[in-house]
């Protein structure tokens, strides 16, 4: 996934999230993105630094990105509101966007002390809730029953409201 800085004709900045350069020509080419304030479909790319992720789980991120569709779970959730307006091809309301915003901060914010843990996320809450590993803020994929089982013994865990990929995976 990639999240460009895009700006309207209007001069209104704002994120869009794609699954690659290639989605981003297509989907403006047939005027699918639009700029949540004023519904604009002259929308470019602003110029953008590269994002250089830290190696390892020791640093945070500052832009989480999405996961596949498929994953369910602890830190999964649907696909982010640009993938929901550009398939809708209505612009978003501007206090929509802004929640967005603020919500994918208060994420990423809550993220930035938490190890990535990846597949192992279930037998790590699992252990740390039984006293077998020392307690750590955690996130990672579960599968739908993982979860649903982790919930059933007690363990404490809640998906993520914006999806996040794996270290890996980020470019």
């Amino acid at each position: 996934m990639i999240v460009f800085d895009l700006h309207c004709a209007h001069g209104h900045t704002f994120e869009g999230w794609f699954g690659s350069s290639a989605d981003y020509e297509e989907q403006s080419a047939r005027g699918l993105v639009t700029c949540p304030e004023c519904g604009s479909d002259t929308v470019g790319k602003a110029p953008m630094a590269p994002a250089v992720p830290v190696k390892g789980n020791s640093g945070a991120r500052s832009v989480p990105a999405a996961r596949d569709e498929s994953d369910t779970g602890p830190g999964a959730a649907p696909a982010p509101a640009a993938s929901a307006r550009a398939l809708a091809n209505t612009p978003m309301p501007p206090e929509v966007s802004k929640a967005l915003d603020a919500l994918a901060k208060a994420q990423a914010k809550a993220l930035e002390n938490s190890k990535w843990v990846g597949e192992d996320f279930a037998e790590q809450s699992r252990a740390m809730h039984y006293g077998e590993r020392d307690p750590e803020p955690i996130h990672g994929q579960a599968s739908l029953e993982e979860a649903q089982s982790l919930l059933e013994e007690g363990v404490p865990v809640a998906p993520l409201p914006i999806p996040v990929a794996p270290p890996e995976d980020l470019n």
